[in-house]
Order: structure tokens, then C-alpha cells, then sequence
């Protein structure tokens, strides 16, 4: 089982950066994709963990890698890649654990119908499945699991250059985890939801084939 996590994991991180690599030195058509990254904070729900084990509501850092292809103006999708690390809070046992997760998402650009916006200024929608890996750390090693999630998020973004945008993201992330069974399993582990807020920066890998 730990070697399918970590050969789930190398394979993840290959596919982002060699279409990264891939897109991003390409000249046809590139300008039809983006690579994002991002970087922030993030807290699980309360009920994601047994009784005795309780993380801080606010942890650092959440960190989102992704790549992004609009098929249209306003449509598209992305395969994004997402690192959390969360620790105890000052009454729980101590215990830190590392959320990894991998999502396809559709994207939702409603920018050009929202004509109040602010000149440079932009929003994104995106929605998808995906599946989470946890690791809890230390003494409480071994009790990884994983489980499918869905996710969802808007993107607000501010145009820097014509193809290069900072912007805000806030998503949640939905766990389908099943219970621990024994309750021991649990121990620095986790089975629910996470909230994430991050900022980070949106480029087009070779153009600007969308903008007005």
C-alpha cells in the first residue's frame, strides 16, 4: 500500500510538470493554457478527527500546482495538485499529518458577463472530483488512508500583464472517508473536510489567445 502512494504521487507530480514543460515551450496553440501556483493556509473540520486528537482552525501551508486549458472564452478544465500540512492545537495530543490530493476540475470564467468588475479584474469558478492521501507523521505513522473528495473554488483574479494574473483562491474540499475502524487508526489522522485560502499567480504559458 505505501508503495502505490508514492508511485500515486511521483506519477502526479510527472504529469503536472511535463505538461508544464510540454505547453510551455510549445508554440501551437499554447496560449490556450495556463500553469498556476499557489500558496496559503488552510483548516479541516473539527469532525475529521477521533476524540483526544484536535488540529489549530488555521494551519500553514497549503500549497496548489496546476494546469489549465480554456476550451473556450469562458470554459475550460484543469488537473491541479494540492500539498496541506496541519498540526495539533495546544490541547490535543501532538501530532502533525500531511493532506496531499490530486483533482480534475471544470473551470468557469463568467468575467465577460460581469461588466461591473473593475477593469482588470476577474473571476473563476472550478469544480471536480479527486482523491486525498493522508499521512499523519511521528508515532502515528502508520495510519495513512485515503478517500475520494470533490472540490470547489472561485478565483478572484487582478491582471498584472495580458498574460500574467495574481489572484485569491478560496475552496473546500469535500472527503468521502469512512470511519476509523478501530478508533486507533484515527490516531493523527484524519477523514474530513478542508477549507483553503491561498494567493498565487496564473500565467499563460505562450500568449494571450483570449484576451480582448
Amino acid at each position: 500500500m505505501n508503495t502505490f502512494f508514492i508511485s500515486f504521487k511521483q506519477t502526479s507530480f510527472s504529469i503536472i510538470f511535463l505538461l508544464i514543460s510540454l505547453f510551455g515551450f510549445s508554440q501551437a496553440e499554447t496560449s490556450k493554457w495556463k500553469a498556476q501556483i499557489a500558496i496559503g493556509v488552510n483548516s479541516p473540520s473539527s469532525n475529521g478527527f477521533v476524540s483526544g486528537f484536535e488540529a489549530k482552525p488555521i494551519n500553514f501551508p497549503t500549497v496548489n500546482l496546476g494546469i489549465q486549458h480554456m476550451f473556450k472564452r469562458q470554459f475550460g478544465a484543469k488537473l491541479d495538485f494540492g500539498y496541506n500540512r496541519f498540526s495539533s492545537s495546544d490541547n490535543s495530543t501532538e501530532f502533525k499529518t500531511n493532506y496531499t490530493r490530486i483533482n480534475a476540475q471544470l473551470v468557469y470564467d463568467p468575467t465577460p458577463i460581469m461588466t461591473f468588475l473593475p477593469l482588470g479584474f476577474g473571476v473563476v469558478a472550478h469544480t471536480g472530483p479527486g482523491f486525498s492521501m493522508i499521512k499523519p507523521l511521528g508515532v502515528y505513522g502508520e495510519n495513512k488512508t485515503s478517500f475520494l473528495n470533490v472540490m470547489a473554488g472561485i478565483e478572484f483574479h487582478y491582471s498584472i500583464t495580458d498574460v500574467l494574473t495574481v489572484y485569491l483562491d478560496t475552496s473546500y474540499i469535500y472527503g468521502f472517508g469512512s470511519d476509523f475502524d478501530p478508533v486507533t487508526e484515527g490516531f493523527g489522522s484524519f477523514n474530513g473536510n478542508l477549507l483553503t485560502a491561498t494567493i498565487g499567480v496564473s500565467y499563460s504559458l505562450s500568449g494571450c489567445y483570449y484576451c480582448d
